[in-house]
């Protein structure tokens, strides 16, 4: 059995995460920080990735730690953003170690929002300073940080967060920005994919589908193409090594699919990061099962939470009101 947890309480201790907002522009950031360093991995299965430093992530490698995970808006523009979060490391002193000095490690992915508010202006480098400096375990979530200019299927994407405490003590969470071509619910029934999931007193943010009224999925889109991607971090404070946290961020990538329709497609940039906080000696592999299945899980959550909590924006309708 397992403890659902949703929103802050999800967050895994020893990570702390900030949002960069520009409501002007509609775009943002969102970083994870783990300034005395975790296990990192990547899963990518979207066609059109846009990301910075995750060949390091493989298991064969040499680094074995990062201290932050950027998550941004602006597309490839957006990628400046990790500049901000290094400075805001090395001015503490948190980093990789060389003869030099310390070289902070911060594996960044964007998603598309161009054009989405009424000025032009990707996040840069004071964008990412200001979501580390921002930093805090109290989290934010909805139409914030990276998700602020997000689009799901339609609707109004958003950042999500939910997680789960295991019996064996284990935590582990996933934290999403979502902004995919595929739609997070049936258009037909206006149900959430992936609501069976949710937990209870997740289900007070549903709204009233009784007067919805829609077709049959046929997989066509009236919205624009190949502006798509939903990005996740999962993590967890068991001990794995950097090969088991590739295959937690593998096991997660299914909670995309189960929320979102369809998913890993041609036109998304679909990733999963991992994080597992420790010295890296790894686990049992039936520990592992347990925790990347219920990382999965808390994906398929965060996205539903993203999706719920999220408002409006000019010319993007909230889940909730579509329902209305």
């Amino acid at each position: 059995m397992a403890e659902a947890l949703g929103g802050s309480r999800a967050l895994v201790p020893g990570l702390r995460v900030g949002h960069f907002t520009d409501l002007e522009a509609l775009t943002g950031s969102t970083v994870v920080l783990v300034e005395e360093g975790a296990v990192g991995a990547v899963d990518v299965r979207g066609a059109a990735p846009g990301t910075r430093e995750t060949d390091l992530l493989s298991p064969e490698n040499t680094v074995e730690k990062v201290q932050a995970i950027l998550l941004t808006g602006g597309s490839a523009f957006g990628l400046r953003a990790a500049d901000g979060v290094v400075r805001y490391l090395a001015e503490r002193g948190k980093g990789f170690p060389t003869p030099g000095g310390v070289v902070p490690i911060v594996p960044a992915a964007v998603l598309y929002d161009l054009g989405r508010g009424r000025i032009h202006r990707p996040p840069g480098v004071e964008a990412g300073y200001q979501a580390a400096l921002a930093a805090g375990e109290r989290v934010e979530e909805g139409s914030v940080g990276a998700g602020t200019g997000a689009v799901a299927g339609g609707v109004k994407g958003g950042v999500g967060l939910a997680g789960y405490l295991l019996e064996e003590g284990h935590r582990v969470m996933a934290l999403v920005a979502v902004n995919s071509l595929g739609r997070p619910f049936d258009p037909q029934t206006g149900r959430l994919y992936g609501e069976a999931l949710l937990a209870e007193e997740e289900r007070a943010l549903l709204p009233d589908r009784s007067r919805y009224q829609g077709g049959p999925e046929d997989y066509r889109y009236p919205f624009l193409l190949g502006q798509n991607t939903t990005l996740a971090v999962v993590a967890t404070d068991a001990p794995l090594s950097k090969a088991q946290a590739r295959r937690l961020a593998i096991m997660a990538q299914d909670g995309i699919a189960r929320a979102i329709r369809p998913a890993h497609t041609p036109l998304d940039g679909d990733l999963v990061f991992a994080l597992a906080l420790g010295e890296g000696k790894g686990v049992d592999p039936y520990i592992l099962l347990r925790l990347g299945a219920y990382a999965a899980d808390a994906v398929t959550r965060a996205i539903l939470r993203a999706v719920l909590l999220s408002g409006s924006a000019p010319g993007i309708p909230a889940y909730r009101d579509l329902m209305g």
